[in-house]
């Protein structure tokens, strides 16, 4: 891994400073790097590691991935029969190795990764330690992060969001906190109390924490920099991040498991976001940035296509799982099947072709409904998606969570007006008691699509 090297060098440079936070558990560098080395004799050629936040899980992390080590992370929300298959498939591929901690060769395999799939068992792949190296180099720079700085990224280390901000800082050697389990008031006593000036973690965590954080009180004047990723920023995320934290830099960025980053924009303190356009930066450093079409050729400007990348950041491939569609190669750049558009250089994300609307011969993106839908006063979530129609062939449908009181028809309409082209406008909402979600916890439009054709109380129908 290309943090072990500078782990190394911080805990002989710093060894008496924070390194690592976990709730009430505290490393310091030299602490870490040596509890790290005691594990690294006893630690398998791979290692599945399938539990919560801690301290002990950081260090068994960093002697998981020593010399030419594999580590697979795993949700240990899911069911004991997933972990345990993932875990027999995982642990097959084992072979010997040295008893050192320092990093392997960087062409190596260090980590496994998940991601979900058509099956119960998801997809795997694999990423080099030089893959991971890049990135650091490449996010490093983007985000400005400094030794000074203090991140906390309050989510679980199994999601690849918080466990790259964890190895990020190891690589930066900036000290980096995290929760035992996400919660709001914890994640605002590690803000007041332990001097956070980053935060990382998704629009929808943020939101909680701006708005219960004006609500209580909660200084956030010492945050400079906010890190989001997972979904686009909402127009009333902004605002309340904006008031809570109003000396802070706001990032978003689009990238994908296998291939990292992608693009991302930087907002200074202040400054306006587009929040119900599909715009989400440009390309990261180090990343090239085309749009293909299925037989890789380039599309001009303005043209909707595959999101294809040129980077030294993409992940090896799969060890299983690949239904050919999940990551191609389109003559030398790499594609998830993620549909958008370029213009003046700035990438437009649509979403996966698999989800596009067709509707009266029109193609329609239920991500670009979505933000349009949720910037609409009154809106807090909107999930779009196509139902079966005999003239249309497919109609676009909108559930829609209310922010506060009732909402109707009528004014969904009129809000959308300037936000969304006429076309693909949704023919019918429903309101939502809750959000459609998958057993794996994702918002989910084939759930909406069931509820809508069962009359499931939880949508229901506005005129």
């Amino acid at each position: 891994m290309p943090f072990l090297d500078k782990l190394q060098l911080w805990a002989e440079e710093r060894p008496h400073h924070t390194a690592v936070v976990v709730g009430s558990g505290r490393l310091t560098w030299s602490g870490l790097r040596d509890a790290a080395a005691g594990l690294v004799g006893s630690a398998p050629a791979t290692t599945v590691l399938a539990e919560p936040n801690s301290v002990r899980f950081v260090e068994r992390y960093a002697a998981a991935v020593a010399g030419e080590r594999r580590c697979a992370v795993l949700d240990p929300e899911w069911p004991a029969p997933m972990i345990d298959e993932v875990s027999s498939r995982v642990l097959g591929t084992s072979r010997p190795v040295e008893a050192e901690l320092v990093d392997g060769d960087p062409a190596s395999t260090f980590l496994i990764g998940l991601t979900s799939g058509t099956t119960s068992v998801p997809k795997a792949f694999t990423r080099s330690r030089r893959s991971w190296q890049m990135s650091f180099e490449a996010s490093v720079e983007f985000f400005g992060l400094s030794q000074d700085d203090r991140t906390l990224a309050p989510g679980p280390l199994s999601a690849s969001l918080n466990l790259y901000a964890l190895s990020e800082c190891l690589y930066a050697g900036a000290a980096f906190h995290t929760l035992e389990s996400f919660d709001v008031g914890d994640a605002h006593a590690a803000i007041n109390h332990d001097g956070i000036t980053r935060l990382v973690l998704a629009p929808t965590a943020l939101r909680l924490l701006s708005e219960r954080g004006l609500a209580g009180d909660v200084d956030a004047s010492g945050i400079r920099s906010i890190i989001c990723a997972g979904s686009k920023l909402d127009a009333r995320t902004l605002e309340a991040a904006r008031r809570w934290a109003p000396h802070a830099a706001i990032f978003e960025y689009y990238g994908a498991s296998e291939l990292s980053f992608v693009s991302g924009t930087r907002l200074a303190a202040g400054e306006p976001l587009d929040a119900g356009g599909t715009g989400i930066g440009l390309p990261f450093p180090g990343v090239e940035l085309n749009i293909l079409d299925d037989a890789g050729r380039a599309l001009p400007e303005g043209e909707h296509g595959n999101i294809s990348v040129r980077s030294p950041m993409v992940s090896n491939g799969y060890l299983w799982g690949d239904d050919g569609q999940a990551l191609r190669c389109l003559d030398g750049w790499y594609t998830v099947g993620d549909q958008g558009f370029l213009e003046n250089g700035t990438l437009h994300i649509l979403g996966r072709r698999s989800d596009m609307i067709i509707t009266s011969g029109k193609n329609v993106y239920p991500h670009e409904v979505e933000l349009a839908v949720a910037s609409v006063p009154g809106v807090d979530v909107a999930v779009a998606a196509g139902a079966p129609d005999d003239i249309r062939g497919q109609k676009v449908i909108a559930g829609v969570v209310p922010a506060c009181g009732a909402l109707t028809a009528t004014q969904l309409r009129t809000g959308l007006d300037g936000l969304l082209a006429r076309d693909k406008w949704p023919v019918q909402y429903f309101v939502l008691s809750e959000l459609p979600m998958t057993d794996r916890g994702k918002i989910s439009r084939k759930v909406l699509l069931d509820w809508v054709k069962n009359h499931d109380p939880r949508a229901r129908a506005l005129a």
